[in-house]
């Protein structure tokens, strides 16, 4: 699904301005072949996710602090049911596990894990 071109731009300029546990995420995503391809960044109807697998309809999300908050939680929640009802799957880590070196093997788990399932 094509996203509006405001979308198209802005996720343009997300993948210039990726955060310091995007960029770990998208290196690991790339290195370890997960046996399916990821776009970083990619545009889904009015959203940008951070990772998508369109062979799996899987998103990936990586929540920073600003995640934390009731008003963000409910944006996520609204947004996280929409891309439900197109089909797409959305996992949601916090940016601390991915920058932990004990916990950024359970979120690649947790990837694999949800890409098999929907095979």
């Amino acid at each position: 699904m094509r996203g509006p071109t405001i979308t198209l731009k802005h996720a343009k300029r997300l993948r210039r301005e990726m955060t310091l546990p995007e960029v770990v995420l998208w290196q690991d995503l790339r290195r370890r072949q997960l046996s399916k391809h990821f776009r970083r960044q990619h545009p889904v109807g009015p959203h940008v996710l951070d990772f998508y697998c369109s062979g799996a309809n899987v998103a990936v999300e990586v929540d920073g602090a600003a995640h934390d908050f009731v008003q963000q939680a409910l944006h996520d929640e609204r947004r996280d049911a929409w891309l439900s009802q197109q089909g797409v799957r959305v996992l949601r880590f916090a940016a601390a596990e991915i920058l932990d070196d004990r916990s950024i093997e359970g979120v690649l788990t947790a990837i694999r894990l949800a890409l098999t399932g929907a095979e």
